[in-house]
């Protein structure tokens, strides 16, 4: 089983329907008579020739709320230019601001859709509330370039009225230094370490590094100099870091008040002492077996919400039927 079909599908009941068959969409219709909300991701336009459209579905219900989502909206030369996680990401100038000075990269996760997703749910989550007062559903178009481009605010005002973006810094920052990942010596692991003012500058230089001096050197005296510097100043911490293991660097870092994080692989975030301490993990089942998940944001208890399996294609056909007076005639 797939590990996004895992992610996306916990505590979902499974219809599936065949939307080419005619009695499938028949089934549909009926059950989005009774339905608050439907979201779509089909190509745009496919709605609206299967009858499936927000103006014609209102006519059998008027508190229906329909979430298109797409890849660059419902109109516009680019409505029927087909849309990828990663195509978005470029088009959006994620690219442009992520991965090093030679090479331009992705993000290591889905962030278009997952933008998309957001604002689809944030969207419906407000479409309800006025749906509350008047009585009335509506219409949301979502579109992946939208959403990503909002997420990309802070570099296109960096590059506003033709200014140079921030340049692309690997998993440093771009315009503050240092901040970013440092190679130590003994286990051969990275820290992320970052230093945000002058007083944290010099307490670095002082208390991890050992050198005091470092905090007034004309080639380091302040952030500017620092990130322009940045290949001499690296070397420095490295050489400093290479005496020590990741852990050792780490205490020395939180001792000292700076802030850093360890460089986690996956293995290293199943097994995080804080999502431990905090008793994040529970138990899902699927129809692969029992995986461990992770409890929503925000909830403190498992009690507080329903946690249900996550479900196999089409289990709940007959359930949802039922629930909507529908019949598979």
């Amino acid at each position: 089983m797939a590990s996004h079909f895992v992610w996306t599908n916990r505590s979902k009941e499974s219809l599936a329907l065949d939307l080419k068959n005619p009695r499938d969409l028949k089934i549909l219709k009926e059950i989005l008579i009774k339905a608050d909300v439907m979201v779509q991701n089909l190509a745009p336009g496919a709605t609206e020739r299967l009858g499936l459209s927000h103006e014609e579905l209102q006519k059998t219900n008027p508190g229906i709320i329909v979430c298109d989502i797409s890849g660059y909206g419902s109109h516009g030369p680019y409505r029927d230019k087909k849309a990828y996680d990663l195509l978005v990401q470029s088009e959006a100038g994620m690219l442009a601001v992520t991965g090093t000075e030679a090479e331009p990269s992705k993000t290591g996760i889905s962030i278009a859709d997952i933008a998309a997703g957001m604002y689809a749910y944030s969207n419906i989550l407000a479409a309800l509330l006025e749906r509350g007062k008047s009585g009335r559903g509506r219409r949301i178009d979502i579109s992946m370039l939208e959403s990503m481009t909002e997420w990309m605010s802070f570099p296109m005002y960096y590059a506003f009225n033709g200014q140079p973006g921030p340049s692309r810094a690997g998993a440093s920052h771009a315009t503050i230094y240092p901040y970013g990942p440092f190679e130590t010596g003994a286990d051969g692991a990275s820290v992320m370490m970052g230093v945000q003012n002058e007083r944290e500058w010099a307490i670095l230089c002082r208390d991890v590094l050992e050198d005091a001096s470092l905090a007034t050197d004309e080639r380091f005296a302040n952030n500017t100099l620092r990130s322009r510097n940045r290949a001499e100043l690296k070397k420095i911490i490295t050489a400093r870091f290479s005496e020590l293991s990741a852990d050792e660097a780490i205490d020395k870092l939180d001792k000292a008040g700076i802030a850093n994080a360890s460089m986690n692989d996956m293995q290293g975030v199943w097994k995080h002492p804080q999502l431990r301490a905090r008793k994040r993990w529970i138990e899902v089942e699927t129809p692969g077996g029992i995986v461990p998940g992770l409890l929503p944001p925000g909830v403190d208890d498992i009690s507080q919400v329903n946690i249900a399996e996550v479900p196999a294609v089409g289990q709940h056909n007959e359930a949802i039927f039922a629930e909507f007076c529908v019949s598979e005639e």
